[in-house]
């Protein structure tokens, strides 16, 4: 591995980029120019040919992380006198929760805990239950644990009784197949550095025209204001306000290689490639996954910490890192655990080269394996 080079990230995000998409930041915009408009409509344009939505939603960009978009398109989509069922396994449904709150908006939820994802026939029984529940809110990939939710069956039961879908895909949409002709969804958020491999700076919604053009006076915030956002752009071809110009640039650039690598199907190929030589290389050293093979996601992989007394996580994370990597510590309320994510512009050498940090932080820790403690072990099946 090369040492002289930045360390690569394997988090779920921000990522490592390629050199072409840093470079990409080099060139000034001018915020309101035609060039500029243009390239914002390219962005829009392909993002909701990735969904194959072209023909029934729009996309709507937005300045900041992530979870400003996730709550941005909670507030345009959710009338106020909506209510929402949230699906949760993990800190990401636990946040559209909170933004709820916030938002004084009614909403029950679903919790399954750290480890297991929402059964369709629970999610079902609650909706037929409580027929002022309007919408459905659930997280994809679910990255404090890792876990990959059974989406198209949440979606089949939410339509099958009426209700509309919202989706934070924040980690899953780019590589995990969306296709918006079978998925019926209202609204879709994710962002500009996860599976496109673009660098933060802004988030995005797809989001169904028909549902979007009845959602003037929803929002609680003029910044957050998706329909505000959209018909703005729509009229003029600009943002409202100053957009992060040198991120849009390097995402137009991140989608450019996203596309020659194949589309959403080349890059779930390449994810799942390394998910594969990651978990082998981490169970051959007595390390356990927290999850069940069939709920393990290509995004990241969450890990139980080993049990042995001399195991640090701080000065775990410092000796990979001077091997040259970066890992994400553990985000679970139950037990120990740390995350290796699995996307950015990585590949099979950064995973093997992971693998030997690990091995070689585990020496120096003088621990012999990753086994961890047997009561760790002891968690509910699905």
């Amino acid at each position: 591995m090369n040492r002289s080079r930045e360390p690569y990230l394997l988090t779920p995000g921000p990522l490592t980029t390629s050199l072409a998409t840093k470079s990409a930041m080099l060139r000034d915009w001018g915020s309101w120019d035609s060039d500029f408009n243009e390239l914002t409509a390219g962005v829009c344009r392909r993002l909701l040919e990735v969904a194959r939505a072209e023909e029934t939603h729009v996309c709507v960009p937005l300045q900041g992380s992530g979870t400003y978009a996730v709550e941005a398109a909670l507030a345009t989509l959710l009338p106020w006198d909506g209510k929402t069922l949230v699906l949760m396994n993990g800190a990401y449904g636990q946040r559209m929760a909170r933004i709820l709150q916030y938002l004084g908006r009614d909403f029950e939820t679903l919790d399954m805990g750290d480890y297991l994802p929402p059964p369709p026939e629970r999610v079902e029984v609650i909706l037929a239950a409580d027929p002022e529940i309007s919408h459905v809110a659930a997280v994809h990939c679910e990255t404090s644990s890792g876990i990959l939710n059974p989406l198209e069956a949440i979606a089949e039961v939410t339509w099958r009784q009426g209700r509309r879908l919202f989706v934070d895909a924040m980690s899953s949409f780019g590589a995990l197949p969306i296709d918006a002709r079978e998925l019926p969804f209202d609204g879709l958020v994710s962002s500009a550095n996860k599976c496109f491999e673009g660098v933060p700076g802004f988030g995005f919604a797809l989001l169904r025209r028909k549902a979007l053009e009845q959602c003037v006076g929803n929002a609680h915030s003029l910044s957050l204001d998706l329909y505000d956002q959209w018909t703005y752009l729509e009229r003029s071809g600009q943002w409202r306000f100053t957009p992060p110009t040198h991120v849009v640039a390097a995402f137009a650039s991140a989608l450019e290689q996203h596309a020659a690598e194949g589309g959403a199907a080349g890059r779930l190929a390449r994810y799942v490639h390394n998910e594969t030589v990651l978990v082998a290389g981490m169970r051959a050293m007595g390390f356990h996954t927290l999850l069940a093979d069939r709920w393990l996601s290509p995004i990241i992989v969450t890990f139980h910490a080993p049990g042995h007394p001399n195991f640090e996580f701080g000065r775990f994370y410092d000796l990979i890192k001077q091997h040259g990597f970066i890992i994400y510590p553990g985000k679970l309320t139950q037990v120990d655990s740390f995350r290796i994510g699995c996307i950015g512009q990585l590949f099979e050498e950064q995973m093997r080269g992971v693998l030997a940090a690990v091995r070689a932080a585990l020496d120096e820790l003088d621990i012999p394996d990753g086994a961890p403690r047997p009561e760790d072990l002891d968690k509910p099946e699905f």
